[in-house]
């Protein structure tokens, strides 16, 4: 059997004799694991903040709106130069406004619903529009005078062209605004 010899006797440091290993007492536990730093609390680590929300829903209705209203003149436009309802002027008509609620909204549903409802509104502006521009052309008068002084006319003159590609338009519109704004916002 052998035996184990005692350890040999450690040198002192020339320059500081008093260092020596320090008790087992002053010593600091190591983890199982061996990673020296686990059980240090770490210094001045500031608390956690939440996320910040992201949007504001009173911005992302106020977008929405001035969207719908460009939106509703800019398809107007190209109903009365067209002298046609386009699907896809439909559709990016709700998909600005989804987009505009969505980005700047967040996630909130009123949102989505808010958009679909103003993306309703704006094609159905945007219809009037057209109608009034078609109307000033044929009666050669200014398209303001038209539509402003004889609104109810421009109503009627819609009412007489709608047909089921006009409220099929309206549900295109709604459902890109719809998923406009759910998509920009997540």
């Amino acid at each position: 059997m052998s035996q184990s010899a005692p350890p040999p006797p450690q040198p002192q440091s020339p320059i500081r004799p008093e260092a020596q290993p320090a008790p087992a007492a002053q010593q600091v536990p190591q983890p199982a694991d061996g990673d020296p730093f686990a059980q240090q609390a770490p210094a001045a680590v500031a608390p956690q903040q939440p996320a910040p929300r992201r949007g504001n829903v009173a911005l992302g209705l106020v977008a929405a709106v001035v969207m719908a209203v460009a939106a509703a003149a800019l398809y107007g436009m190209i109903i009365g130069f067209t002298k046609h309802e386009i699907g896809w002027a439909a559709v990016g008509v709700g998909f600005v406004i989804g987009l505009a609620a969505g980005r700047l909204g967040g996630r909130n549903p009123v949102l989505a619903v808010g958009a679909t409802l103003l993306a309703l509104g704006s094609v159905y502006l945007g219809q009037l529009v057209g109608e009034a521009m078609i109307g000033a052309d044929q009666l050669d008068l200014s398209f303001s005078e038209v539509f402003f002084q004889h609104f109810g006319v421009v109503q009627d003159a819609w009412k007489e062209a709608a047909d089921p590609l006009t409220f099929l338009f309206f549900a295109i519109a709604g459902w890109a605004a719809f998923s406009g704004a759910r998509k920009a916002a997540g």
